[in-house]
Parts: C-alpha cells; structure tokens; sequence
C-alpha cells in the first residue's frame, strides 16, 4: 500500500513540474535543438537603441552621471533610458528593463542635485493620471562615446 502511495505522489509531482514520463528515446530532440541555435529577433526597443548607438563605443560603467536640467532624456519601452545627447551619450538599462514604460514619468529623490546616481530613489508614475505605478532600480550607467573617423588610415 505505502508503494503505491507513493508512486501516486510521484506522479502528481512529476505532473505539477512539467516533468515528460516518456522514454528518452520516443522524445524528439532535434527541434529542440534547432529552436536554440536561432537568435530571438530583436525587440522594436533594441532596434531603436542599436540605431541610436550606431557608431558608438561603450566606454566603462559609471555609478554617476552629471545632469542638468535641460539635459535631454529618451525613454526606450521595455529595453533603457539613454541620457544625453551629443559625443556622449548614457545608457541606463535598470535591474528590470521590461518595466521601462513611455507612458511613465520618472521621479527622482537625488542625493545630490547635479548627478544622478545608481543608488538614488526612483519612481515611476503614470503621465496622465499621476499615480505611483512602480519603483526603478538602477544599475551603472554606460557611456556610449562616437567614434571619430580616422583620417589618416584612408590616404
């Protein structure tokens, strides 16, 4: 009696994960297999920030980024915020950038008034309405520089 109990726990179990109780040799591994080795296509979010980043080189993550008030902001849904504009511009990607949101506005508590910090409290909430929809968690910004051409390498 505690055999077959037992193997009724099994069971139950191996259904509630998911786990397959077919042979190794009746499951097809091939697709499996094919599946992996296809790249996913990029989001519309990570084909906007390639674009933006074309010709470009990622320097080392900062914890700190100097700002200004009229320094301008690009939020990219679900993928990062990118600060700056001109030779150098910073990518902030967040711990969980699927929450990233257009329609959100970001609220800062800065801990000093002319550089944003991996560390400051963050908020998000809705441009329309105005309430809280969430909290963002940064992680190093990373300053993306533009190349210059060189010269000489052509003549």
């Amino acid at each position: 009696m505690k055999r077959a109990t037992f193997l009724t726990s099994a069971l139950v179990a191996a259904a509630a994960t998911g786990l397959a109780l077919t042979p190794l040799a009746a499951q097809d591994t091939g697709d499996v297999e094919a599946e992996a080795e296809a790249p996913a296509p990029p989001s519309k979010g990570e084909a906007r920030l390639a674009k933006l980043l074309e010709g470009r080189v990622a320097g080392e993550p900062v914890r700190c980024i100097r700002t200004l008030p009229n320094q301008r902001m690009q939020t990219i849904d679900g993928t990062a915020y990118v600060y700056g504009s001109g030779n150098t511009i910073y990518v902030q990607r967040t711990r969980d950038p699927s929450a990233i949101d257009d329609n959100n506005a970001l609220v800062t508590n800065r801990f000093n008034a002319t550089q944003l910090c991996r560390l400051d409290i963050t908020t998000t909430v809705d441009r329309v309405l105005g309430f809280f929809t969430g909290t963002v968690f940064f992680d190093d910004f990373v300053p993306y520089t533009r190349v210059k051409p060189d010269n000489r390498a052509e003549g």
